[in-house]
This record gives structure tokens, C-alpha cells and sequence, in this order.
């Protein structure tokens, strides 16, 4: 943000979190961000958190950032607005925890993608806050291949968001789709073998007595958007604009170390507790990103448009 003069002005914020409650992991994150910005600001600038639910539901928030109602807000890249923000679950764009700081980093390609995307919805975006690669759990059997999958007939559940039905079905799964709060009984009756695009901790925590094994395909990179009101952004002069930023971004490379170390403590903990942890070939993975690729890819194109798709072509990582 450069060398500004410093900043006499006094400005109170209002931050939400739509998930995660005081001792989350995102939310003591928020609590960083705003403690951050009170010390950097000598206490001009105050941050007011209000955690899952005291202000609202996901949308609901939304709809009030995009107002000027709330300030500030850590939430799920939101369609209704724009379908082009559908970006964040196209498959396969990484590969790995370096390929996604490097896209998603102070600037990264994608970042660089996503920051006109909220622009034009009246939001200043600071950056992801990840939460880690997906995988495929299962019960009685798995698959760690294309082919393997459609042998074993596998009907694994997806949360209803395009394109991640889309996704799971062209890596040879039946894709069903399944609100969360119905996962659980749905594995346990049959009507699905397991659950997909989540990173470990959900199916240990919440299924480990119904599933036996998680294959880590990584077929998607779950993460927020740490994200401002553009309004009151562009109010403040260029030193407390520095002092927010640079507070963010403290705070998404914080979690980019923390993610993957979170991460590993699951698969560790399921691995203790009985669930086998697979890892598929190089050469599964190849074939899986290159058919997901050609499958899903495209239809993404209809939505994001060819501009957007190309840029993703271009920058994503390569196999290797």
C-alpha cells in the first residue's frame, strides 16, 4: 500500500463470521485480524466481532456486507450475486498446499482473479482463508482411481453446490446430492457409501463410526474469502487501508501454515482411531485431473465465461 501519512481518523468496524464460534480456529483468526489493526492503528480504528449466528445466516450476512450494514466478513464465496464467483470450486485448479499459496497469495493469479470479481459487487477482497484439499470417504470399500470407482459403483454424497456434483460424477462416483445435516443417517441407511469434498476432520469427527477409509483425491481446495464493504474501504485514506491489509494478509498466510498443519493432525488422529488414509498413484491422479478437466471444465465456462476460463487454463497447476 505504499508509504502514506499517518492517519488521525477514529473508525469502528463490524465483523462477522457466518461459521465458527469465539474458540473456532477462524474464529480466534478474526481476533487476530482485529487485534492487529487496533495495535497497528495506536487504537484509532476498533474491530467488533459477532460470531455463527448472533447476526444471522449465511446468506442473510451477505446481503448485508454487500449493503454497508456489516463491515467485514469471513464467509463462503457467495453465487447469488454473481456466478463468476463460482471460480473457487472449479476442480483441480491446484495441487498442492504450494501451488495454492503461490495462486491465492499476495499476487497470485487467482487472487488476482477473484479481486475484480467482488469489486463489481461492491466488496474489497483481502484473500482466502483455507481450510485445506478434499477427499473421498467411504465405507466397506473405496477407490483410488477412475476405473475403480465405477467397478465398485460407489455413491459417495456431495454437497449441492455446481460444480462439485459435476466433479465427483466425472471421477467415476454417483454423485448424490446431500444437505449436511442429512449425511450422517444417509450413510448409515445405504442410501450413500460415503461422503466426498471435505477435508479429513469433517469425516472423523462427525462420521468416523460409519466410515472406513478416506482416499485424498484433492479434487477441490476448500477455503473462505476474508472480505470488506468496498464503500468503507475506499473511505479510509491510504495509511489505515495499509494498516487493514497488511493485517489481513497476516492472517491468511498465518492459516495457510495452520491449515496444513491442522490437516495432518486429522489424518493422524483418523489413522489412530482406525480409518486408513490412501493416497492414490501419481498416475490415478493424472488420469482423474485430466478427465475432471475435460468434463468440468467447460461447463464451468458457461458461467464464468471464457475470459475467466482461459486465465484458469493457463495458471493451474501442472501434474506431476
Amino acid at each position: 500500500m505504499g508509504s502514506a501519512l499517518a492517519s488521525d481518523d477514529n473508525h469502528k468496524f463490524n465483523l462477522a463470521l457466518e461459521s465458527g464460534d469465539r474458540d473456532s480456529a477462524s474464529g480466534k483468526s478474526m481476533q487476530m485480524w482485529a487485534d492487529l489493526i487496533r495495535e497497528k492503528s495506536d487504537g484509532r480504528m476498533k474491530v467488533n466481532i459477532f460470531y455463527q449466528g448472533e447476526l444471522g445466516g449465511q446468506q442473510e450476512l451477505f446481503d448485508q456486507l454487500v449493503k454497508g450494514n456489516i463491515d467485514m466478513m469471513l464467509t463462503w464465496p457467495q453465487t447469488s450475486y454473481d456466478e463468476r464467483l463460482g471460480v473457487n470450486y472449479i476442480p483441480y485448479l491446484t495441487l498442492g498446499w504450494d501451488d495454492a499459496l503461490k495462486a491465492y497469495g499476495e499476487g497470485g493469479w487467482l487472487k488476482e482473479i477473484f479481486g475484480p470479481l467482488y469489486k463489481d459487487i461492491g466488496l474489497k477482497y483481502f484473500g482466502p482463508y483455507p481450510e485445506g484439499f478434499g477427499g473421498v470417504a467411504t465405507k466397506g470399500k473405496y477407490a483410488t482411481s477412475y476405473d475403480q470407482a465405477v467397478e465398485q459403483g460407489l455413491k459417495v454424497r456431495s454437497a449441492p453446490v455446481f460444480p462439485l456434483p459435476q466433479t465427483v460424477q466425472a471421477m467415476g462416483f454417483q454423485a448424490v446430492p446431500i444437505d449436511w445435516n442429512e449425511v450422517y443417517t444417509s450413510i448409515q441407511t445405504g442410501v450413500v457409501d460415503g461422503d466426498s469434498s471435505n477435508v479429513i476432520y469433517w469425516d472423523y469427527e462427525y462420521f468416523r463410526d460409519q466410515l472406513d477409509y478416506y482416499v485424498h483425491t484433492k479434487h477441490n481446495f476448500s477455503s473462505y474469502a476474508l472480505l470488506m464493504n468496498d464503500d468503507t474501504w475506499e473511505e479510509l485514506d491510504a495509511f489505515d487501508q495499509a494498516i487493514i491489509e497488511d493485517a489481513a494478509q497476516q492472517v491468511i498466510n498465518k492459516q495457510f501454515v495452520d491449515a496444513k498443519i491442522e490437516d495432518e493432525k486429522w489424518i493422524k488422529k483418523a489413522q489412530e482411531a482406525g480409518m486408513k488414509y490412501i493416497e492414490p498413484s501419481a498416475e490415478d491422479m493424472q488420469v482423474w485431473v485430466k478427465k475432471v478437466r475435460e468434463e468440468v471444465w467447460p461447463i464451468a465456462e458457461e458461467s464464468l465465461g471464457k475470459e475467466i476460463m482461459d486465465e484458469i487454463r493457463a495458471n493451474a497447476s501442472v501434474p506431476k
